[in-house]
């Protein structure tokens, strides 16, 4: 109804239902959407359709043959938002990578070789001496 014209509110701009919950008793509906710009026009949407839900929901009855209609609840969908942050900062990893690898790369090439064995990593240059001798 809201995508082909039934609510004639100007306040109610470009919007998607992305989900609806429905109670296992029918009696409450939540419809999750997201709308375009910003929130002031989050708010002018809102609005609209908090004065739109007696009509859509006089709407739904004629169309459904539910002893009860349910109440009609609209949300803002915050995930949206929250996925197109989580997928910005995955592009924002990736595009890192590159300059990550190529640092680490220099970081192996500048370390020293690893020691040869039976040569001693202690400060004064000296190898341990061996205080057991494990021949019985």
């Amino acid at each position: 109804m809201l995508s082909r014209g039934a609510v004639h509110d100007p306040g109610i701009g470009f919007i998607t239902i992305t989900r609806v919950k429905v109670s296992a008793d029918l009696q409450m509906a939540r419809v999750f959407y997201t709308s375009l710009g910003d929130e002031k026009a989050r708010r002018d949407t809102a609005r609209a359709l908090d004065r739109a839900t007696p009509y859509l929901r006089r709407q739904v009855g004629g169309r459904l043959q539910l002893r009860r209609v349910p109440e009609l609840e609209f949300r803002f969908d915050e995930s949206i938002a929250n996925q197109d942050r989580i997928e910005q900062i995955l592009r924002e990893l990736e595009a890192e990578r590159p300059a990550a690898d190529a640092a680490a790369s220099e970081a192996a090439a500048s370390e020293p070789a690893a020691s040869e064995p039976g040569t001693s990593d202690s400060p004064d240059g000296t190898v341990p001496a061996h205080t057991h001798d494990h021949r019985d």
